[in-house]
């Protein structure tokens, strides 16, 4: 069952400026080796590492409520598999957050050209019957 959806968009210009001001730190900060080894490997960087992030937000708003309970932007990891489809892979705090929710899987589709990175994320419940208390 469809629990929560959330979705993003990044201007990339503001993205280019806050790289710009903090640097590494900025990028060592949000993403994990494997989304900076990823997108560094592309000829768009930015718009590679901007949709990260819009997805990293994407789950965040998805949770709801419940942004407190994620510490570490790393704690959110945006991976591709072998064919180049995007998922989620949950760290610490978002590893717990996912477990107490009950989340078996997070639905999740990026997008980017010149100007903007957008991306969705759609969580998935193991429980079949809908939470109509928390509506």
């Amino acid at each position: 069952m469809i629990v929560g959806t959330g979705i993003d968009i990044v201007e990339i210009s503001r993205f280019r400026l806050a790289k710009k001001k903090w640097g590494r730190n900025f990028i060592q900060k949000i993403f994990t080796e494997g989304e900076i080894e990823y997108s560094k490997k592309r000829r768009f960087q930015d718009q590679h590492f901007a949709a990260r992030f819009a997805a990293k937000e994407a789950v965040l708003k998805a949770f709801g409520d419940k942004l407190s309970s994620i510490r570490n932007w790393q704690d959110i990891e945006v991976l591709n598999d072998k064919s180049g489809r995007p998922y989620i892979k949950f760290h610490r705090s978002a590893k717990e957050l996912k477990a107490k929710e009950k989340i078996k899987d997070v639905v999740v589709s990026m997008a980017h050209c010149r100007e903007h990175a957008v991306a969705n994320a759609i969580l998935i419940s193991e429980d079949r019957k809908q939470k109509t208390e928390d509506r």
